[in-house]
């Protein structure tokens, strides 16, 4: 039997259009990296750019990462600057480092700025996690507006384009990137069409940039979350967080800890005969591949 929450208490931020929500504010707070795991040097002296890194399922993946031996770069929204600072409190309590890169992936220019940063401060990359999204929730189609359908498409999948066309002169035999898509981009969601398609855009995009990467040895692979307990869940009012998750077949919502452990194996060699894959944390729902 687990000992992973199943309820959780009803609550909302007003995060912006699309946002997630602070983690600071939430209760309880996301479990990011369960107590006992151990690192294995696995991503030893590595530098891993990650998007979205300020929080939830990002934060939990630049800790693990900083605990198998990463430095790490965060992007994040300016609004969230107390978690990002939180966040890098926590990679640097494992002793790596973790630079700091506030702005708005939706500006191509601030695409390139990032990736240059992070070389300037390191000197390589070696590891991309396009990690970060929005949603808006919407009864109906008409509800979509322009602006909200140029604001997701550009966050959610232009944005990962700009990354790793700026990231790829970087990145050497043996480097990775990984792309966050979604259950959701499997099974659909009514409520969030406009978000569900990016993340069917991102598998396309993960498995056409996979073929076109192999030859230079370049693995790429995507993890697609079921429902998990992060920034996202506070912002969306139609939810009844009480229930979130209890309709997949493990009856709960995951947390980050539970998802970030993908994103060690595929940023590994462990998981050098993987590329253009994508693995499933949701709960045990049977999706098609």
């Amino acid at each position: 039997m687990s000992d992973k929450p199943t309820v959780f208490p009803p609550q909302h931020q007003d995060a912006g259009a699309g946002q997630p929500g602070l983690e600071y504010k939430m209760t309880p707070e996301p479990e990011h990296i369960r107590e006992g795991y151990k690192g294995a040097d696995k991503l030893k002296n590595k530098i891993a750019l990650i998007t979205g890194g300020d929080s939830g399922i990002g934060r939990a993946v630049a800790i693990h990462f900083a605990v198998e031996g990463a430095d790490v770069a965060i992007v994040y929204f300016p609004t969230e600057q107390q978690d990002a600072e939180k966040t890098r409190e926590l990679v640097q309590a494992h002793g790596r480092r973790c630079l700091l890169l506030p702005g708005d992936l939706k500006q191509p220019a601030f695409c390139d700025e990032v990736v240059a940063r992070t070389v300037a401060e390191y000197g390589q990359l070696d590891v991309v996690v396009n990690n970060a999204a929005e949603q808006n929730w919407h009864d109906s189609l008409e509800e979509i507006s322009n602006e909200e359908l140029d604001s997701i498409f550009n966050l959610n999948i232009i944005a990962q384009f700009r990354i790793v066309r700026a990231a790829l002169p970087h990145l050497k035999e043996g480097a990775a990137i990984i792309n966050t898509t979604s259950v959701n981009a499997y099974k659909g969601n009514e409520q969030l069409i406009d978000y569900t398609a990016t993340k069917g855009a991102i598998e396309g995009f993960t498995r056409a940039l996979s073929l076109q990467l192999i030859k230079k040895g370049i693995r790429v692979n995507s993890v697609a979350p079921g429902p998990i307990w992060t920034p996202f869940v506070t912002g969306a009012g139609l939810l009844k967080l009480p229930f979130f998750g209890k309709d997949v077949p493990m009856g709960r919502a995951g947390q980050p800890s539970e998802v970030a452990p993908a994103y060690v194996f595929l940023a590994s060699e462990d998981a050098s005969y993987f590329s253009g894959q994508t693995l499933h944390p949701n709960g045990g729902s049977v999706v098609n591949a």
